[in-house]
C-alpha cells in the first residue's frame, strides 16, 4: 500500500481536533476558502461528481458539497473518516466517505469523476506519482484534477518547516518531512506521465505580520496545480 503508517498515525492522533479552527488544523481552515474558490472558478462544482483523495476530516470535501457537488472523500485514517462522517451528520451536508487507497479506488471506479482533488497529501506518501496516476484514472476524459503540495527549496524549508513548525508554531513539530517536498517540475512530470495536461499553477502565501493567506503567482512554498485529462 502506498502509505506511510507513521503519517497515518500522526494525523489519526489529531483527528478529534480536525474541525477546531483554533487547533493544529487552523491553517487548513484558513486556506480552505481560497483553494475552494480557485477550484470552483476553474471547474464549477454544482452538479459535478467529485472525489477528494486524502480527505482527512472532510474540510474541503464538505465545502465542495456545499457548492452543490456530489462528493466522495477517501482516506486511510479511519479515525479521521469517523470525524468527517460525524461532522457531515451534524452539519447536514451529505458526503460519502470511504476507507480506501486512491489506487484501489481508481481500480474500482475508473473514469467516474468530473473533478478530482488531492490537497496537502502528496508530500506525505512514499510514492506521490502513484497518487497522480490514480487521480488520472479516476477522472473522466475532459475532467479536471487539482493538487496542492509544498515546493522543495531553501525558502520552503525556512517557511514551511522552521517558520510554521518551530517559530510560529502553527503546526506540530514533525508535520512535514522536507525530503518529501515536491518541486513544480517534478509534479508536472508526474502529471504528464499519467497522461494529463498541466493547465495552471497558483501559489499560496502567508504573511506572518497580518496573519493572512493569499493566492498569488509565487509557487516557492505552497502551490496548487490544475490538470486536465484529454478527451
Amino acid at each position: 500500500m502506498n502509505a506511510d503508517p507513521h503519517e497515518i498515525q500522526k494525523f489519526s492522533e489529531l483527528a478529534h481536533r480536525w474541525w477546531d479552527p483554533t487547533s493544529e488544523f487552523r491553517p487548513l481552515h484558513e486556506i480552505n476558502p481560497l483553494r475552494l474558490e480557485w477550484i470552483n472558478a476553474r471547474a464549477p462544482l454544482r452538479g459535478k461528481k467529485v472525489i477528494d483523495i486524502g480527505c482527512g476530516g472532510g474540510i474541503l470535501a464538505e465545502s465542495m458539497a456545499r457548492k452543490g457537488a456530489d462528493v466522495t472523500g477517501i482516506d486511510l485514517s479511519e479515525k479521521a473518516l469517523k470525524v468527517a462522517d460525524l461532522h457531515s451528520l451534524e452539519s447536514e451536508v451529505s458526503v460519502r466517505y470511504k476507507h480506501i487507497a486512491a489506487e484501489e479506488m481508481a481500480a474500482q471506479e475508473p473514469g467516474q469523476y468530473d473533478v478530482v482533488t488531492c490537497m496537502e497529501m502528496l508530500e506525505h506518501v512514499p510514492d506521490p506519482s502513484s497518487i497522480v496516476r490514480a487521480a488520472a484514472a479516476l477522472v473522466k476524459p475532459g475532467g479536471l484534477v487539482f493538487f496542492s503540495t509544498l515546493n522543495r527549496n531553501p525558502k520552503a524549508y525556512l517557511f514551511a518547516v522552521v517558520g510554521a513548525e518551530y517559530l510560529l508554531r502553527m503546526l506540530p513539530k514533525g508535520t512535514h518531512d522536507y525530503a518529501k517536498f515536491i518541486t513544480p517540475a517534478e509534479l508536472s512530470q508526474f502529471v504528464r506521465e499519467a497522461g494529463m495536461h498541466v493547465d495552471a499553477f497558483k501559489g499560496l502565501s502567508y504573511n506572518p505580520l497580518t496573519k493572512i493567506y493569499a493566492l498569488n503567482q509565487d509557487t516557492d512554498v505552497n502551490y496548487m496545480v490544475a490538470c486536465s485529462r484529454p478527451l
